[in-house]
């Protein structure tokens, strides 16, 4: 199959300025406003046509953007598979190599966890790491100010030692670790509104303080963590926060836990940079979730953790796709968070 170029979306206009250790980012270095990460590398994890995490949602999403008009301007940015050092910073080394064994050998799921697999699955899940890091380096060397890493598998179930939910390698907690360790980044934020709780994010930085997470998702539902009792314990107490929300919940109730709860704790913890777990099963009809958050809803939740960035970060933003079964969501609701990425 084809690979297609990693590309970026151009916003021209003023300079940014914005508050934060270094002041300002010049125009010049920040020639592209938003990056979109994509490649057919992604579609040789290759789970069957009727697995929900299959290759068709990135096909809806690319043919989205294209409906919204988004390809119009775009750049290239240069792919890179993940060296295996850069994931063990977050995943034990008997793991991988149970993921790399499993693939090899032809199993079809991964033997710690419901995650569907194919013969390319182990390099594809380098892959959606790389593509996260190459967009981490885009933004930290300030070749653009913000990127949309449309990957997969996706991550957010993948703990230290175990895959399930669909995800094998946590592309967000890798991506968290790998600013850290290359540019010296001290606090990283991780918003995850997936419509399922990332379990597996919250277990690698359970008792670490220098990255804060939060999430919405809906409660009781899969894997069934997540509960407002779980803040962190040691070191990362208080820097764990979740807002669980019942089936049915939707625009009102999901700005209002960013509002109320994720704002006012980011803006004390103050990032110096942000991720994203951008979930679309949290969207209304998703077939494996039960909220009922709109297109335009999406566009709130972006503006209000751009706003965390733009104030602590210096506007350092990469958002990393999760979950989302529904094609047609995802084709309508990733061009809606891509616009008010672009936007602010």
């Amino acid at each position: 199959m084809k690979r297609r170029t990693f590309l970026c979306l151009v916003m021209e206009g003023a300079a940014w300025t914005l508050i934060g250790p270094k002041s300002v980012r010049s125009q010049e270095k920040l020639s592209a406003g938003t990056a979109l990460l994509e490649d057919d590398i992604y579609l040789k994890h290759d789970t069957g046509e009727l697995a929900w995490e299959n290759i068709r949602r990135l096909k809806a999403l690319h043919d989205g953007l294209k409906d919204a008009d988004l390809l119009g301007s775009l750049h290239p940015l240069t792919p890179q598979k993940a060296d295996l050092e850069w994931v063990e910073l977050v995943h034990r080394k008997e793991y991988i190599e149970i993921v790399k064994r499993d693939a090899e050998n032809g199993a079809k799921v991964l033997s710690t966890g419901h995650t569907l697999l194919s013969k390319d699955s182990y390099d594809v899940a380098l892959w959606a790491v790389g593509g996260v890091l190459a967009a981490c380096n885009a933004v930290m060397g300030e070749k653009t100010r913000n990127a949309f890493c449309a990957v997969r598998p996706p991550g957010h179930h993948a703990g230290r030692d175990k895959g399930m939910g669909f995800c094998i390698f946590n592309n967000a907690a890798v991506a968290a670790r790998y600013v850290q360790k290359k540019y010296r980044v001290g606090k990283v934020l991780i918003v995850d509104w997936d419509v399922h709780h990332g379990n597996g994010t919250q277990e690698i930085f359970y008792e670490d303080g220098s990255v804060f997470y939060f999430s919405t998702h809906q409660w009781p539902w899969y894997p069934f963590t997540g509960s407002e009792e779980e803040t962190g314990e040691g070191e990362g107490r208080g820097t764990t926060l979740n807002a669980p929300l019942p089936a049915g919940s939707g625009d009102d109730e999901l700005v209002a836990a960013f509002e109320n709860r994720l704002l006012p704790q980011a803006l004390k913890f103050k990032p110096e940079f942000v991720l994203i777990s951008a979930g679309f099963d949290s969207r209304n009809a998703d077939p494996l979730g039960r909220f009922r958050l709109t297109d335009e809803g999406f566009k709130k939740l972006t503006r209000i953790i751009l706003r965390i960035a733009d104030e602590t970060a210096e506007g350092r933003l990469v958002s990393i796709l999760e979950g989302g079964y529904s094609l047609k969501g995802l084709s309508l609701a990733v061009p809606a968070h891509i616009e008010a990425l672009i936007k602010g």
